[in-house]
């Protein structure tokens, strides 16, 4: 249990340097390292798959992306536009509800009960590939065709004259 309120802090540390951080690109780098506790979180409550699916796609490829765009836009404290009272004031309204409902929450959870899990291998990969592959496999189908369709519509798309070209070769 110590390894779970240690990593617990350190999540609430870097989440709290992702917001407070004056250097955006500081921002996504201690963004990261908030989603690479979130993984360790997953892994100690027995979730190898979402650990990984965390660690791919949100380690691996969205924050990368926040790091390209911001390196590309190029942000200055000069070109920033300053603040209206409007948009302060939405921001402390906002920061007001979303205290209110964390202190709500926290009510609430005194009052409940904690969850036994009954299979010890419930988050497992093996399960869920047999649940995938048997239950939902016609969905898990289903996507797979969307994806590959949006895919090549993508790459029609992406061609110039709107045609792809022809793979012939000419003698």
């Amino acid at each position: 249990m110590s390894i779970f309120y240690f990593i617990a802090f350190l999540s609430i540390l870097f989440s709290l340097l992702v917001i407070f951080s004056k250097n955006p690109v500081h921002s996504v780098l201690y963004l990261i390292i908030t989603f690479f506790t979130f993984t360790i979180h997953y892994i100690i409550l027995n979730a190898q798959f979402l650990a990984i699916v965390n660690f791919i796609v949100y380690m691996g490829a969205i924050l990368v992306l926040f790091l390209f765009v911001m390196m590309m836009l190029n942000l200055n404290k000069d070109t920033e536009p300053s603040k209206g009272l409007y948009v302060k004031l939405a921001g402390v309204i906002g920061g007001g509800t979303l205290l209110v409902t964390l202190v709500a929450a926290m009510k609430g959870l005194a009052k409940s009960k904690p969850v036994l899990l009954q299979d010890v291998n419930l988050g497992s990969v093996q399960n869920l590939g047999k649940v995938l592959f048997n239950e939902f496999l016609l969905p898990f189908e289903v996507s797979s065709i969307l994806l590959l369709s949006a895919m090549v519509g993508a790459v029609l798309l992406a061609t110039k004259d709107g045609n792809p070209k022809s793979t012939k070769a000419t003698i």
